[in-house]
């Protein structure tokens, strides 16, 4: 694998619609592409085009997903501006985002953690990757 090599995080869903319009709206993703009834599986595929990362939620027609396994899975997004952190936490909010208590207390220091309809997490960390 190299630098070049592109990411997709794919996930189950129960919430395809209502999934996808939440992180659009939240984390202020583009919609990237899309299938229907593909062998039985309906998807979208959204992020950043020039970005090496996309998500992809999936919706199987004949098997329900249920809800995520642990508290403790997360997407976490480092965001170093303080008034940008702080407008991207208000967008999750206004997306829907449930505002939790992370289960490891480590991303409650500098960030928030934010609850999907489906109960997977995203952390939204102010500060940037370490070197």
């Amino acid at each position: 694998m190299n630098k070049n090599s592109i990411i997709r995080i794919a996930r189950p869903t129960d919430n395809l619609k209502e999934i996808t319009k939440m992180y659009l709206e939240g984390l202020g993703f583009e919609a990237i592409g899309s299938f229907s009834d593909h062998d039985g599986f309906s998807g979208e595929i959204i992020g950043f085009q020039p970005h090496g990362y996309h998500l992809e939620f999936t919706q199987c027609n004949h098997e329900s997903a249920g809800k995520a396994p642990t508290k403790d899975n997360l997407l976490v997004f480092y965001i170093e501006d303080k008034e940008e952190w702080n407008q991207a936490c208000h967008h999750m909010l206004s997306a829907g985002f449930k505002p939790v208590e992370s289960f490891n207390p480590y991303w409650d220091v500098k960030g928030k953690t934010f609850e999907d309809l489906d109960g997977y997490r995203v952390v939204l960390q102010n500060g940037g990757w370490p070197e």
